[in-house]
């Protein structure tokens, strides 16, 4: 089965490069090797590269367990964790609810 190739918008292409080079440093703050973190995440240092460099098409699976072995594994629970909007658009209906009384 062939993947689709993921595109998105520059503005959040740039998040996700964000990450990869986020991700890149924390490896290097831990003197790991590209070959260390891949072998320790069962991954191939291509699917690392692509990660450092924040290729939307990679799974998240392979992202977690780069986190994993560089010790942010707890990072993907901050992730929609401060749902701000979404708590307003939560608080718009249950206001709507009670003006209906």
């Amino acid at each position: 089965m062939q993947s689709k190739k993921q595109t998105l918008l520059p503005k959040f292409q740039k998040t996700l490069e964000k990450m990869g080079e986020n991700i890149k440093l924390a490896r290097k703050r831990r003197n790991l090797t590209t070959i260390q973190v891949a072998e320790r995440a069962g991954i191939d240092r291509t699917t690392l590269y692509h990660i450092e460099k924040g290729n939307p098409s990679v799974s998240l699976g392979a992202y977690f367990n780069v986190l994993r072995v560089l010790g942010l594994q707890d990072d993907f629970l901050k992730l929609a964790s401060d749902d701000e909007f979404g708590r307003k658009l939560q608080d718009l209906k249950l206001i709507g609810k009670d003006n209906g009384k």
